[in-house]
């Protein structure tokens, strides 16, 4: 088939033992060794060295309070509001504050009455087994000799003067205490001639045995376990927070601002420093004490706006606040404030939910940042640690395509055979070239278009079609969903943009006529209004509501051959024919930064966590950005590009793939981490066009291409799980299964 001629058309881009010497030896030995076996050395875990894995996105600020400070990476609201902000540079350490004894989360010493009486050379064990043990029993066990050789004192294999021991699997000839470890997976306690106390090891496994405790018992708490964690904070002797800290914590969420000041003041540093009265809270090294006064003025402020004490909030602003901020523009933002018609109004206008909703939680948090986590967890550590295994090992995942979070009691594996890597159903409905495949967001209908003037709406998974939109009279070179999948837009070489209605089929808008085709569509978050990119350069970029009317017009002076949101709403990035892509602020409209590429670019698409930024290049290269701190983060290689729009995409469970269409007709799939090729499938001829990943099975995924086909690729697991949904009769439906 013949490609068109036009320039700048939308396809185009733009050792053994000794022998025992007599009778009387074997009895010695047999009770010898009756008597000690459980004193031979128990064998150590390995910790492993595996690298940490990398850190994920963390958990939002939970509604609930509890014994641990909220995230300290939670990301900034989109809008303005009365986030806290560094209102001035911050200040420097005073010169006179002497060195630090640091303080951290301490371990108790145990009295005597934790152990209880025991006889000279009991074994003093954490949890006192030698209480459970009676005397007249420790007098009369004898003390053996093993061999030549006696045990030094500091000898971790036996226990002298016949102290009581810990036996596990049955195997005790004592009565044993409930503290003692099963399974022999803990080493009992050892006690020497009753010189020393027992000790626990400093690691546990290679990890510090204070942070596994503290958040151990920081996971307990949270789980409602509060006895059992308890329990474990007293038989270990340490402590989740310091008395200062939970006092902190408690002054800030019940809003005793002139306590949480006081505490503030008598701080320490990390960084060595301490002020002459430190009191066991400590800050991190670059903390800003006046800016930590700030934000807790600033919503001691904003709670007495609410409650309509208007003389004194304005004494806070003039007194408290006014001397710790250098940024006029906030003082103004706070004294406008003073004008709210009531509370609503002030929520209203400072993005705030009042005294008695998630502003003191969120102060906390902000507030924890700047506090040492040797002092005060992050919320939920156990929790996000277990997160950011899981997200490990999926990452490490080449085959991943199951959707279910994986299990923590073995490693995480996918097998190869359920990677989607075969077509099931070949859809040939089309009568010419098929352009684009796109999935609605909640995985129920697709939607194809391309050169014989149509778009079709199939259902999922049954792939009947449901929908032929026909008023079109060019080719269709791109389509768009609306965020709840209730409306179509398609942009044709025709010139016109319409709007569809996607459950019915109806015609809902046609935008007035475009000089040239409409290359490209994406929709705002608000789902009332929609962006258009063009060839035209009077209008470009603008953009329409749903009557069809201009909102806004970026006066671009390029054209646009691709367009992409965010689905968080932020951003927006277009796609010039001059080898460019221009990142704007969809909230604010503004243009964040341009980047020229220094080739031709074929299309852009935006990952579902609205961080990465993928580019497809004419010279058969994708490029994958970090979009807020404009890093390149991978490459992939191994397709073709050509003149022609070819387009690439995100995939797979927990989009762990990329995957693009290519001159030579095969689909190339990577893992997006690594960039290795996990599959090269033949496609289409001449030429995949485009693919699209359903976002809501990780084992589905379409394509189409020059041949005028829609092909849908999967296992074969999944073709057994709908077969009956492709009897031949079905009504509207033309595809046929693939063997």
């Amino acid at each position: 088939m013949s490609k068109p001629s036009v320039p700048l058309h939308p396809r185009l881009l733009a050792t053994p033992p000794s022998k025992p010497s007599s009778l009387r030896d074997l009895v010695s030995r047999s009770k010898h060794e009756f008597e000690v076996a459980e004193q031979q050395p128990t064998a150590r875990f390995t910790p492993s060295t595996s690298d940490d894995p990398p850190i994920p996105p963390i958990p939002q600020i939970s509604p609930n309070t509890v014994l641990s400070a909220p995230n300290q990476d939670q990301h900034e609201p989109a809008s303005p509001s009365l986030a806290p902000v560094d209102p001035a540079e911050p200040s420097p350490p005073s010169p006179t504050e002497p060195i630090l004894r640091q303080v951290l989360g301490r371990r108790r010493r145990a009295s005597n009455d934790d152990y209880g009486p025991s006889a000279p050379g009991a074994e003093l064990t954490e949890a006192s087994a030698s209480r459970n043990i009676s005397t007249s029993h420790q007098r009369t066990a004898k003390r053996r000799r093993a061999d030549d050789t006696m045990l030094a004192d500091n000898d971790g294999a036996a226990t002298s003067n016949g102290a009581s021991r810990a036996y596990s699997n049955g195997k005790s000839r004592q009565q044993t205490s409930p503290s003692s470890s099963a399974n022999g997976t803990q080493k009992p306690a050892v006690s020497t001639n009753g010189a020393s106390k027992p000790r626990q090891p400093e690691t546990y496994l290679g990890h510090d045995r204070e942070e596994v405790t503290r958040i151990l018992i920081q996971a307990l708490s949270d789980m409602g376990y509060h006895t059992a964690a308890q329990s474990v904070s007293r038989d270990s002797g340490y402590e989740l927070e310091n008395h200062t800290v939970a006092a902190f914590r408690n002054a800030v969420l019940d809003g005793a601002w002139d306590d949480a000041e006081r505490l503030l003041t008598g701080a320490s540093s990390s960084n060595g420093r301490q002020n002459q009265s430190s009191n066991g809270l400590m800050l991190t090294h670059d903390a800003d004490r006046n800016l930590m006064r700030f934000w807790i003025r600033q919503q001691k402020y904003l709670e007495l706006l609410e409650q309509k004490q208007t003389p004194r909030a304005l004494a806070v602003l003039r007194n408290e606040l006014t001397p710790l901020s250098q940024i006029s523009s906030r003082l103004q933002l706070l004294s406008s404030l003073l004008m709210c018609d009531g509370p609503e109004d002030l929520k209203s206008k400072a993005s705030w939910d009042g005294a008695y909703g998630q502003s003191r939680q969120v102060l906390l948090s902000q507030l924890s940042k700047s506090i040492s986590p040797s002092v005060m967890l992050p919320e939920h550590r156990l929790a996000v640690l277990l997160h950011q295994v899981k997200e490990s090992q999926i990452g490490m995942c080449l085959f991943h395509s199951s959707a279910e979070s994986p299990s923590l009691y073995s490693d995480h594996v996918c097998d190869r055979r359920n990677f989607p890597s075969q077509p099931v159903i070949e859809l040939d409905d089309h009568s010419g070239e098929v352009w684009q495949v796109v999935f609605s967001h909640d995985g129920t209908k697709l939607a194809s278009c391309g050169g014989d003037k149509q778009v079709i709406i199939w259902d999922v998974p049954s792939f009947r079609r449901l929908h032929h939109l026909a008023d079109h009279d060019g080719g269709v070179g791109n389509v768009a969903w609306s965020w709840d999948d209730s409306m179509l837009v398609t942009c044709s070489q025709d010139r016109f943009a319409r709007v569809w209605n996607a459950n019915t089929g109806a015609l809902i808008k046609t935008l007035e006529r475009f000089q040239e085709p409409v290359s490209s569509c994406v929709w705002a978050a608000d789902n009332e209004s929609f962006i258009t990119g063009s060839l035209d350069r009077s209008r470009g970029l603008c953009q329409w509501d749903l009557d069809g009317e201009k909102v806004f017009d970026w006066a671009t002076s390029f054209r646009v051959e691709d367009l992409t949101a965010s689905p968080d709403g932020r951003w927006l990035v277009a796609m010039d024919d001059r080898n460019h892509i221009h990142v704007y602020n969809l909230l604010t409209r503004d243009l964040e930064y341009s980047i020229d590429l220094r080739t031709r670019l074929t299309s852009v698409s935006v990952s579902a966590d609205s961080r990465f930024l993928l580019v497809n290049h004419q010279s058969g290269v994708a490029e994958l950005f970090d979009l807020a701190s404009k890093e390149h983060v991978q490459t992939y290689t191994g397709h073709t590009g050509g003149m022609y729009m070819i387009r690439s995409a995100f995939g797979g469970a927990s989009e762990s793939f990329v995957l693009s269409g290519s001159e030579d007709g095969y689909i190339n799939i990577w893992h997006k981490a690594s960039a290795v090729t996990v599959d090269r499938l033949a496609g289409h001829q001449p030429r995949t066009n485009s693919v699209s990943w359903s976002p809501t099975d990780p084992c589905l995924f379409a394509s189409c291409g020059d041949d005028g086909k829609v092909k849908i690729w999967s296992n074969d697991e999944w073709l057994r799980r709908h077969s009956q949904e492709f009897s031949r009769d079905s009504n509207g439906w033309h595809g046929q299964p693939m063997d």
